[in-house]
């Protein structure tokens, strides 16, 4: 396995999968292992994906300061995983809160971007985030499923902080409710440490200033694409469509009968329209 060692000292793991020109991927979560991503529903037979553990997750060594778990003190692993792999510039993709620690690299580093991928993201450092009501409405999209009676009801209590989490409500973040989907859920606790999770966002709307951010991404002349899932409510296609216009060069598409992990729910769909993106193709 190999590791590298971020500026403060922090062993960092990451994981490679298949053959092409390089893809650099940001694991979401917040801070869930990159096991998760699997191979991208294929996208490894055409590209070479490096998947970064981030700090306290997955094989990565935890932090000696907790703080640095917060989304923009990560951005300089990110900058170290660059360098590690040689590349001068980098094709880059962030799924979920990982596509906000992408935006704040972009927005830092940006000419070391040659494209951005940000899979189901809202980028929350821009002050985009779902509501409510935003995950209610794409949930009712869901009423002819057959476990949509029992869960709705626990879906919202939960959304409206009168309930704990219910397992449940878990088909709402997928487009398909398989036997894939409840492997791909059922290994979410183990993958996903609290501390480094709890963190991630801490402060962060204090921390960071929404229009200093969308100033520092006028400077960033990669292309950049939103994928969204039609049945996800976090981000809606809406709010993804918001999100796409903090981007000089972005443009949006959205992936029919997909949730929140949409290459799970249709593999091949999900890697034509990312190496189409990726190829310059469309």
């Amino acid at each position: 396995m190999p590791t590298l060692t971020a500026p403060d000292g922090t062993a960092l793991a990451h994981h490679a999968l298949g053959d092409g020109a390089p893809l650099v991927v940001l694991p979401g979560g917040p801070m869930r292992a990159s096991a998760y991503l699997g191979d991208l529903g294929g996208l490894a037979a055409h590209r070479r994906l490096h998947l970064l553990d981030l700090r306290g997750t997955g094989d990565s060594a935890p932090a000696a300061d907790p703080a640095t778990y917060r989304v923009d003190r990560l951005v300089d692993d990110v900058e170290a995983f660059r360098a590690h792999l040689g590349l001068e510039r980098m094709d880059l993709l962030g799924h979920s809160a990982g596509g906000s620690l992408a935006t704040l690299y972009a927005a830092r580093h940006p000419e070391r971007v040659s494209r951005l991928a940000l899979i189901t993201t809202a980028v929350r450092p821009l002050g985009l985030c779902a509501t409510p009501e935003d995950r209610l409405a794409a949930a009712r999209l869901r009423t002819s499923e057959p476990w949509f009676d029992q869960a709705y009801p626990k879906y919202r209590a939960w959304l409206a902080g009168e309930a704990d989490y219910d397992d449940d409500v878990t088909p709402f973040f997928y487009g398909r409710w398989d036997d894939t989907a409840r492997a791909h859920a059922a290994a979410e606790p183990e993958q996903t440490p609290d501390d480094p999770s709890d963190r991630y966002y801490e402060g962060i709307d204090n921390a960071l200033d929404p229009a200093a951010l969308r100033a520092a991404l006028t400077r960033l002349t990669a292309p950049v694409l939103l994928l969204a899932g039609e049945l996800d409510g976090g981000p809606t296609p809406g709010l993804a469509r918001r999100t796409a216009e903090a981007f000089p060069h972005a443009r949006l598409t959205v992936q029919p009968g997909a949730g929140h992990y949409p290459w799970l729910d249709d593999p091949e769909e999900f890697t034509a329209r990312l190496l189409a993106f990726l190829d310059g193709t469309a």
